[in-house]
């Protein structure tokens, strides 16, 4: 894993959806089947887009307990 790559997963734990049914919840909450509609519907572009597909990698696989020790506070 490169810098560029551990930017991304802190991004998730720490950006927040823009808009939608989920607008203000941080990425690495939001619902797996939220992030399977979007692979459906297509991701939105840019940066979000890329966070939304990657945030669907992880969970897809089973992965999110990766992500806490990112989680703002954790310890």
């Amino acid at each position: 894993m490169n810098a560029f790559d551990a930017h991304l997963l802190q991004l998730l734990v720490t950006r927040e959806m823009p808009f939608g049914k989920y607008q203000g919840t941080v990425i690495a909450d939001l619902p797996g089947a939220y992030l399977a509609w979007f692979a459906r519907q297509g991701f939105p572009p840019g940066e979000l887009g890329r966070l939304l597909a990657l945030m669907l990698e992880i969970d897809h696989n089973g992965l999110r307990h990766l992500l806490q020790p990112l989680r703002p506070g954790a310890t």
